[in-house]
């Protein structure tokens, strides 16, 4: 499978915690940091939860 690329872009200061958390899941703690992740339907459903706070690149 592919791998896309997660970037937090945007602090989750002021966010619900379930988006917190749904960071934490995808293995980023800090902002700017970027982690490679397979693409697949949990991680990319994962991703729809946070768009506004990460940029995604194939």
């Amino acid at each position: 499978m592919a791998t896309i690329k997660i970037t937090q872009v945007k602090s989750a200061i002021n966010y619900p915690k379930k988006q917190k958390d749904t960071l934490k899941a995808l293995g980023i703690s800090k902002l700017n940091q970027t982690v490679e992740k397979e693409e697949n339907p949990q991680i990319l459903g994962m991703v729809r939860a946070v768009e506004h706070l990460v940029k995604v690149e194939k």
